[in-house]
């Protein structure tokens, strides 16, 4: 019997369509994985599910959940069934909790609300479905908030927020886009093993091919609001028919063709760093003492090369990145960049020659501004910043370099899509010219054939001005599509070193072992199956 059915859902805003005509299932205990780019219509297929449009929307279709019409029910109706027969993860889970409630109330009050019973019984319930999803209550107390958890850990209480009722059927809206790869690893794992103990549906959107590849039972392919291709996971993945699942298979294994790296000529010394804070009487933490994130850390990085940092999230890679920026002192050893220290004072000159490109791109600039002031702010650290035609100049070539128009400076970062931001970034690191630019998780949020793209571009601006970067990131992909050579960081210590191609495919170390092996793959492809005759 079909569990969820979804039939000639299309949705529109204004003129726009957003969906047309989508079609699939999922029945009891079966994986069905949405994929596709950014802006395909995945988000707003689970909203429409969960009947979570606005009101402005106009919709039509089926959606059908164990016999019963989605549309035609109320919103008191429904508040019902969100939670007893739906549950939904997000994506992020910072945003999805609430920040001044602790976990035990926030997982108490999924149950509460749909069901009647003493409070004491609520608690009973929620310390029950934390240890279910890997948190039992003797290490993570019912009284923790969110703040004092990892994102990984994060991400399991809100699983058990929406498996609190064991609901029928459970949607996950990119559950581990921003998650290391071993929690990632922990986190499908723990996904697949609620699909085979409760018996549910499970409905996952993602843009990454090889995260469902093990996953899925079956995969949908949308593209502009429709579904392009659907089929088996094992034979969707060898006989892609359409062209754009074709393009995403691609770019999930993009390769990416990086200069030759320069001759040893260090510009970045770390050298037997080390970072303490510490931690809060009455915290999780236990007594107030002293907890070091950066352990007797030493690496070079040269002049023209370009060096990865992995790690699990928690392993100290950020607190090491704000060292090297002069953002965070040290308690032990030392950081120069071409010889000098860096100083964490704001009057040091050291720190003009590093630029930083973050994450979320979006998040990073300010929307008041136009695009020309927010990628020329580092000129406010420079004394004697250039003016008049040199600026604009200096807009516009830079502008140009990393893809986008000189007209482009007059406009606003809201009317640029998620790839089109984070060149913007890039742009904004590369305006001044700076010795090192540090990428911290600069591709982690955007889709695989965004991700691709901007890798290109990278490749071009290494050839074009010898860039000099750390890039950080838990995609290991990336890392070695990427960088000429790598760390690898466990608890604050760099665990393994090495030219990149030796560590991906001969690490020495246990834990680079269990990075590689946690990391999802596609499987390979024959080349008469890579062939378009072939599908």
């Amino acid at each position: 019997m079909t569990l969820l059915d979804v039939t000639s859902l299309s949705v529109r805003i204004g003129a726009f369509q957003v969906l047309k005509d989508v079609c699939f299932h999922v029945d009891p205990g079966e994986t069905v994985a949405v994929t596709g780019e950014s802006g395909s219509g995945k988000s707003m297929t689970a909203l429409a599910i969960m009947q979570l449009l606005p009101e402005t929307v106009h919709a039509k279709g089926y959606i059908t959940l164990n016999g019963t019409q989605l549309q035609e029910q109320s919103e008191t109706q429904m508040c019902a069934i969100r939670g007893q027969s739906i549950g939904m993860v997000f994506q992020e889970p910072m945003t999805a909790l609430n920040p001044v409630k602790t976990i035990g109330d926030q997982v108490m009050e999924t149950i509460l609300i749909h069901q009647a019973m003493p409070r004491a019984q609520a608690e009973a319930r929620a310390r029950e479905v934390l240890e279910r999803v890997g948190l039992p209550a003797d290490r993570f107390p019912l009284a923790r908030y969110p703040h004092e958890l990892s994102g990984g850990q994060r991400q399991r209480v809100v699983i058990a927020m929406a498996i609190a009722l064991r609901p029928k059927l459970l949607i996950a809206d990119e559950p581990t886009t921003a998650l290391d790869v071993t929690t990632q690893a922990q986190i499908l794992d723990l996904l697949k093993d609620l699909v085979q103990d409760y018996g549910m549906g499970l409905l996952i959107i993602t843009h990454d091919l090889a995260v469902v590849a093990d996953l899925a039972d079956r995969i949908v392919v949308m593209r502009d609001g429709a579904v392009v291709e659907t089929g088996h996971t094992s034979w969707l993945l060898r006989n892609m028919r359409h062209p754009y699942t074709r393009m995403l298979f691609a770019a999930s294994n993009h390769q990416v063709a990086l200069p030759d790296p320069p001759a040893p000529a260090p510009l970045l010394e770390v050298r037997n760093a080390v970072r303490d804070y510490k931690t809060p009487r009455g915290s999780w933490f236990g007594k107030p003492g002293t907890f070091r994130a950066v352990n007797d850390v030493s690496f070079t990085l040269n002049r023209g090369e370009r060096l990865g940092l992995v790690g699990e999230s928690g392993c100290g890679k950020s607190t090491l990145t704000r060292a090297i920026l002069g953002l965070e002192p040290l308690q032990g050893g030392e950081i120069r960049l071409n010889g000098a220290p860096v100083a964490t004072h704001p009057g040091s000159t050291v720190r003009r020659k590093m630029q930083v490109v973050f994450q979320d791109p979006y998040g990073s600039f300010n929307p008041r501004h136009k695009v020309e002031r927010l990628i020329t702010e580092p000129f406010y650290s420079l004394p004697d910043p250039p003016s008049g035609a040199a600026r604009a100049g200096l807009i516009s070539e830079t502008l140009s370099a990393v893809g986008l128009k000189p007209e482009d400076g007059g406009k606003y970062i809201h009317q640029f899509s998620g790839g089109q931001r984070q060149r913007l970034a890039i742009a904004r690191a590369l305006i001044t010219r700076p010795e090192l630019i540090i990428f911290d998780e600069a591709v982690s949020a955007l889709d695989v054939s965004v991700r691709a793209r901007i890798l290109d571009l990278l490749a071009e601006l290494c050839a074009a001005y010898s860039l000099t970067y750390l890039f950080i990131s838990h995609d290991l992909s990336v890392v070695r599509t990427i960088t000429d050579r790598c760390l690898v960081m466990q608890q604050g210590e760099i665990v393994e070193q090495g030219a990149t191609e030796d560590v991906f495919s001969n690490p020495q170390h246990p834990y680079t072992r269990q990075l590689i092996a946690a990391a999802p793959v596609l499987p390979e492809l024959t080349d008469t199956e890579r062939s378009p005759q072939h599908v």
